[in-house]
């Protein structure tokens, strides 16, 4: 929701070009760390670490982005609570973050990443501002008592 400011709550105010943005642009960073993992590997085949070290790397980063890519991807339908075990995930993401790209540019194909979760939090708030707003009457001193005449003081 960072690049679409309140043109999600309308889709209006240029919200399909923010979109088709935020999808190529996590689409390419997605291909260009995908580049820099691959420079990666291959310093560590001209480093000649072993065959076992160059496979435990493609694991890592491969297990990492499949976790990353599920706990973003659950933070586009509900809110996370703030807990240690979130807070010690932010590595894992940042490990994993072609996984984070990808739920970013798939998620961004249907909607804004994060409209539904906010779209059913803001109808939420709304609904219960105006039963609130409909539950005042007025002046209370106005109001009638059970005879039908107002009250007197």
């Amino acid at each position: 929701m960072r690049f679409f400011g309140t043109t999600w709550v309308g889709r209006d105010g240029g919200y399909g070009l923010r979109r088709v943005g935020v999808a190529a642009g996590s689409l390419a960073a997605a291909v260009a760390g995908c580049f820099v993992l691959r420079f990666a590997y291959q310093g560590l085949a001209v480093a000649d670490v072993g065959g076992f070290v160059n496979i435990l790397v493609v694991v890592m980063f491969a297990i990492c982005s499949a976790i990353a890519f599920r706990k973003t991807w659950e933070s586009f339908t509900r809110r996370a609570a703030r807990s240690a075990a979130e807070d010690s995930l932010r590595s894992l993401k940042a490990i994993g973050f072609v996984g984070v790209l990808l739920a970013y540019f798939l998620r961004s194909l249907a909607e804004a990443p994060g409209e539904k979760l906010r779209r059913e939090e803001y109808e939420t708030a709304r609904s219960q501002y105006e039963k609130r707003r409909n539950a005042r009457t007025g002046n209370p001193a106005a109001r009638k008592g059970k005879s039908g005449k107002p009250r007197r003081k």
